[in-house]
């Protein structure tokens, strides 16, 4: 049952699948990949605790059915947005009013929405310019670790997927107690 106040948008890439061990097939497509360690059971906990969370992302179709079949976490969502379907990438709005659509979300409830993601350009850009709590996720080094542009600012900072269980427990708290 889902009964958090909390929304939770999450990217994939080196948020929750480490990319540096991705096998990809001869079209390109990836086959196989592992979670960032703890990213699984975080991701299984907060489905089970009630949060309705959605996926986020760039890439292939194909690719995210792979991995999160594989790595049995594909049930945690409750909507895909992927960019090989939506025909944009983050930091589009497009990407993000998506995912508004295929939960039945409105304007108001942007408030309410945290996205997490790696990119500070894609991921917390995109969330920042939706009026969304912008969380990144500093756990890779292959992107972007300078805030560049005022809209780049994530509004929290993450090291590990274990750190988000308590900073999404205090959020929706506080969306709870408001």
């Amino acid at each position: 049952m889902k009964n958090k106040q909390l929304i939770i948008f999450t990217d994939s890439g080196d948020t929750i699948i480490d990319e540096s061990t991705q096998v990809f097939d001869e079209r390109g497509i990836v086959k196989h990949a592992q979670c960032i360690p703890g990213a699984d059971g975080v991701l299984r906990q907060l489905h089970e605790e009630g949060y309705t969370i959605a996926l986020v992302a760039d890439g292939e179709w194909e690719s995210f059915q792979n991995v999160y079949r594989q790595n049995g976490l594909g049930v945690c969502f409750d909507a895909w947005v992927v960019s090989e379907v939506v025909g944009k990438q983050k930091p589009e709005p497009i990407m993000f009013e998506t995912a508004y659509e295929k939960l039945g979300l409105t304007d108001d409830d942007r408030k309410r929405i945290v996205m997490i993601g790696n990119n500070l350009k894609k991921d917390v850009a995109g969330a920042n310019r939706q009026g969304l709590i912008s969380v990144w996720m500093d756990w890779s080094p292959r992107y972007f670790h300078t805030v560049e542009e005022p809209d780049w600012q994530p509004d929290y900072t993450v090291h590990t997927p274990q750190e988000l269980i308590p900073l999404i427990h205090r959020l929706n708290d506080g969306l709870e107690n408001e």
